[in-house]
């Protein structure tokens, strides 16, 4: 055991805020691509990988759901970060002096309500951390950083506006990911599933691929589609249920998929947040 966990992005993006709130006794190694960070994990470098997959204002994030099944590696828990926008400026700069904003251009679009009250014109930045480090090296009064709390912290930079965004139930969700998968039932709550299967070609294929998990009183939480290899025709499904494949009725309903699908696999089993809600 390293005692290590890989994410994508610098130091105080989002998910270093995702290891620090669901591993704090972990050390967070920043990565630069999502495929450094699952080969990190691969290679025994890191324990674990946090990857985001959606965000609950924008939808799923590009490319993460291609990687994971062929990833090589297991969902064992996920957690959901509360997406909080801060103003950083250069340590003792009063809000009056700020001009400029740099961030990445999801986060500009989320806090424009508070840039246009301020008269604050937004600069687009590579992302929200690099653009905290950019701000801090440079040293320009003028010039401010969306981006969160810690952030700041590691870059010495002053909040001076805290939770600024329009929408105030930005979540983004991470996965939490290793190299073996854990099916043991743990926590208190419900447990998850997390699947990906491709229908054989017949009639109604999803419909009946489906039909074992609506007839078994399963609750389907997510179901995606997505094109293999660039086809039009070769289409994968990646789906969350609650359950553990062990229950009586979660077993009666993937067998029942595997009836329908040419292939189908099992990503994780992990408990439930509770931040789904």
């Amino acid at each position: 055991m390293t005692g290590r966990i890989a994410f994508q992005g610098e130091p105080g993006a989002y998910s270093h805020q995702a290891c620090r709130q669901a591993r704090p006794e972990m050390e967070a190694i920043p990565c630069r691509t999502f495929e450094d960070v699952i080969e990190l994990v691969r290679a025994g470098e890191a324990d674990l990988a946090m990857l985001p997959v959606e965000n609950s204002t924008y939808g799923r994030v590009a490319d993460i759901h291609t990687l994971l099944p062929g990833s090589g590696l297991r969902i064992v828990d996920e957690s959901f970060v509360r997406v909080h926008i801060n103003l950083l400026t250069v340590r003792g700069t009063p809000i009056e002096q700020v001009e400029r904003a740099m961030s990445h251009t999801v986060l500009l679009g989320q806090c424009r309500t508070f840039l246009r009250s301020h008269d604050i014109r937004p600069v687009t930045g590579a992302d929200t951390a690099g653009s905290a480090r950019l701000v801090a090296e440079q040293g320009d009064p003028a010039l401010a950083a969306l981006a969160s709390e810690l952030a700041g912290e590691i870059y010495g930079l002053d909040v001076v506006a805290r939770h600024i965004e329009d929408q105030s139930n930005n979540t983004t969700r991470f996965l939490v990911m290793a190299r073996e998968a854990d099916w043991t039932r743990r926590g208190p709550g419900k447990m998850v599933t997390t699947f990906t299967f491709r229908v054989r070609n017949i009639p109604a294929a999803l419909y009946k691929a489906l039909g074992g998990f609506a007839t078994n009183g399963i609750n389907m939480t997510k179901l995606e589609s997505y094109m293999v290899g660039g086809s039009f025709t070769a289409t994968e499904f990646y789906a969350d249920i609650e359950g553990h494949p062990e229950d009586g009725n979660v077993a009666l309903a993937l067998d029942e998929l595997r009836f329908f699908t040419s292939q189908s696999e099992i990503l994780g089993v992990y408990p439930a947040d509770p931040g789904r809600g």
